[in-house]
């Protein structure tokens, strides 16, 4: 079943300035822009699979000892690897509001897991829907948990409030399915992809159509579906430890205190359970969302339209499981900002393909954009990297912006930025006595050995703090965004891991003697 779709004429979007930023807010009720079209390209189908916390290695493909991953590799086989996917903050609904935004944190204000999508807020899929696509959604949205009512974009909605459940907590548990509520039957994963496939055997060839299939796993607490359950439990891992975290290798102060935390891993969840078991079960929910990908991907075989799909796979933030001492997200480490990131299409690029270049999910949208025959509109931070698997000399970025804000629910993270580039990282924090990091990605990919006060760094130090703040000035990020707390904080400590101690200083900042001698 081939399909052959027609463009629209539009033109082109201009951004709204307000308080002196460019923001893409815009009133209620307003006339959504226009954008122009990209004459030399065919208007394709687009699936696009996101899954929670799966961070970048945990593939079969990326070399893991066990995890068994075979519809996921068949996307790296089949298509590309974009092995240098990142996220602009590494957290559920800041990361989903950039991919559905095309924009930094910042800019589209959905700071926390709290915050609702300002009003007025552009979602790309509306441009899809207004070029004649026929748009779903299914699964977790979460920006803001007070409802799940269906978002502007979407012709079809499937999905539930704030994190959902792997599994019903209570007969009368339901989902929302294009505004009525519908018992969640069993298993998440499997209930989400069910529901991704009945809507696409309501497709036809008179209209192109964008899938956006939106899962829970592999979050917290990480429950396997019944057949996979105990797969893993006997496996031999040798996970890091926080080895080399010291105040000797200038490791921040706030990095070692987290170790006993909510999010480290003496303390993991307030649990006892060890990092471990929790690796185990997060390997074996995984197996469900490969499942779910590959029937996914049958089913567009079953259509006829297999080749001809633009099919994208990513994770919405990386995950840490012992590097620096530490589980979770939030920080701007490695493990923590890169995810893995897939697109497959047979029609567009043969298989096997790898892209080097630093990726953003800010980037989803002027990519999918691209694949609809459409500009990205100039409000946007992102880039299309529709054209870079067959054009690697295609003007790129150098370095791609990080940045997390401190949430009072869990304190023991604080407000940072970050400048990634091919070689360096570096990382400034806010409000916080304590130091920076610079990390050589090259010879230190652990990120373990911190360079900041390394004297023949200054100049790189400098450099890409300048360029840090010049981003961040550029595009409206030299105001903290603020929300009231909601929920708990979780910042206890177990005193049986040393939880009333404090962490030294690092030894840059502790000095021998007084250095200021005219004090009066």
């Amino acid at each position: 079943m081939r399909r052959c779709f027609t463009k629209l004429n539009v033109l082109v979007l201009t951004c709204l300035c307000v308080s002196s930023f460019c923001v893409a807010h815009f009133k209620e009720g307003t006339e959504l822009p226009n954008l122009s079209v990209r004459q030399t390209v065919k208007p394709r189908n687009v699936v696009f699979i996101l899954t929670d916390d799966h961070r970048y290695d945990a593939i079969g493909f990326m070399g893991h000892p066990f995890l068994e991953t075979p519809h996921l590799d068949s996307l790296a086989e089949n298509g590309i690897h974009l092995k240098n996917a990142f996220v602009a903050t590494s957290l559920c609904s800041p990361s989903r509001a950039s991919i559905l935004t095309g924009m930094y944190t910042h800019k589209h204000r959905v700071i926390d897991n709290n915050r609702l999508v300002p009003p007025g807020t552009i979602f790309f899929p509306q441009y899809l829907q207004r070029a004649g696509y026929s748009t779903a959604f299914v699964g977790k949205w979460h920006m803001g948990g007070s409802d799940d009512d269906p978002r502007p974009g979407f012709d079809h909605w499937v999905s539930f409030r704030g994190q959902g459940n792997y599994l019903p907590p209570g007969p009368g548990y339901t989902l929302n399915v294009d505004g009525r509520r519908e018992l969640q039957k069993g298993y998440i994963t499997d209930e989400l992809t069910d529901y991704a496939i009945q809507w696409l055997e309501q497709q036809t060839s008179e209209r192109p159509f964008f899938l956006y299939l939106s899962h829970k796993a592999v979050h917290a607490n990480f429950t396997p579906a019944k057949r996979h359950q105990g797969l893993y439990a006997d496996v031999e891992l040798n996970l890091p430890k926080g080895e080399g975290i010291s105040a000797d290798s200038n490791a921040p102060r706030w990095v070692r205190d987290q170790r006993n935390s909510w999010h480290g891993i003496d303390f993991a969840y307030h649990s006892d359970k060890g990092l471990e078991y929790l690796y185990r079960r997060y390997c074996e929910a995984l197996l469900a969302v490969d499942d779910s990908v590959g029937r996914i991907l049958q089913h567009l075989k079953k259509m006829g339209v297999y080749d001809e799909t633009l099919v994208i796979y990513m994770g919405d933030n990386g995950f840490m499981f012992g590097e620096h001492g530490l589980i979770d997200k939030r920080v701007s480490y490695e493990a923590s900002i890169r995810v893995p990131m897939l697109m497959q299409c047979p029609d567009l690029y043969p298989g096997g393909g790898v892209v080097e270049q630093l990726i953003g999910n800010i980037d989803i949208g002027p990519t999918i954009l691209h694949a609809a025959g459409l500009q990205t509109p100039n409000y946007m931070d992102g880039q299309s990297f529709f054209d870079l698997p067959k054009d690697d000399r295609q003007s790129w970025r150098d370095y791609f912006l990080y940045i997390y804000y401190w949430e009072k629910n869990y304190p023991q993270t604080p407000t940072q930025f970050a400048l990634r580039g091919d070689r360096f990282k570096y990382i400034t924090y806010y409000g916080l006595w304590d130091l920076d990091e610079l990390y050589d990605l090259r010879s230190d990919p652990g990120e373990t050995r911190n360079l900041i006060a390394e004297p023949e760094y200054e100049v790189v130090v400098r450099e890409m703090e300048d360029r840090l703040y010049a981003m961040l000035s550029e595009e409206g990020g030299m105001d903290i965004p603020m929300n009231q707390p909601k929920g708990s904080s979780q910042n206890k400590r177990w005193r049986a891991r040393g939880g009333q101690r404090a962490a030294e200083f690092p030894n840059a900042l502790v000095i021998d003697t007084p250095i200021n001698r005219d004090a009066k």
